[in-house]
């Protein structure tokens, strides 16, 4: 049977966003997990409009081609982490907008989220984006990675150092994804 697919999504599309390498790391984490395959998705590159699809995303009636292949990719996977930034007190609008786009394709699937930002770690960002994900039916994992002062753990060439506490933290969340995963397959089918 394959692995289960995990999608990692770079929330942030600002320029000189650390997003890709917060994704980076997580992505070689969950590689390292051994019970996904992994897949990482940057909203950058999808570079979706503001949505722009006359039907409401529940009817699975889209028109452009940029919606049926987020569709497909969203459809495709079958878990997810999102990476995001704190932006004013929440999760930044390129994310929401993405979401947005879809409806059944999120349904029934686990959601890590890995929040950054600065004294608050990205964590109110986290709550917020857990109140839309539980609107869709997506089960958010409590355990989660909160990543404070992000720009303290980049290295000279712009790649995330861990602490043992983030790697931990990893490490739980990945482990109950899994578990979610197997469990909401059936919910799926």
């Amino acid at each position: 049977m394959a692995k289960p697919v995990l999608r990692i999504i770079i929330g942030s599309t600002r320029p000189g966003r650390v997003g890709p390498a917060v994704a980076d790391w997580i992505a070689e984490r969950a590689r390292e997990h051994g019970g996904f395959d992994v897949q990482v998705t940057d909203l950058a590159e999808v570079n979706l409009p503001i949505l722009d699809e006359p039907n409401h995303p529940r009817l699975h009636q889209y028109v452009h081609q940029h919606t049926k292949d987020w569709s497909t990719l969203v459809e495709d996977s079958d878990a997810f982490v999102f990476v995001t930034p704190e932006y004013n007190y929440g999760f930044n609008a390129a994310l929401k907008n993405a979401i947005d786009y879809l409806h059944g394709e999120w349904q029934h699937k686990p959601a890590g989220i890995v929040s950054y930002g600065g004294v608050a770690a990205g964590t109110r960002a986290a709550q917020m984006l857990k109140q839309v994900l539980t609107a869709l039916k997506m089960m958010p994992m409590m355990e989660a990675v909160n990543i404070p002062f992000v720009h303290s753990h980049l290295d000279e060439d712009g790649r995330l150092k861990p602490t043992e506490a983030m790697e931990a933290s990893a490490t739980a969340m990945l482990d109950e994804l899994l578990r979610w995963t197997e469990s909401m397959r059936s919910l799926r089918a």
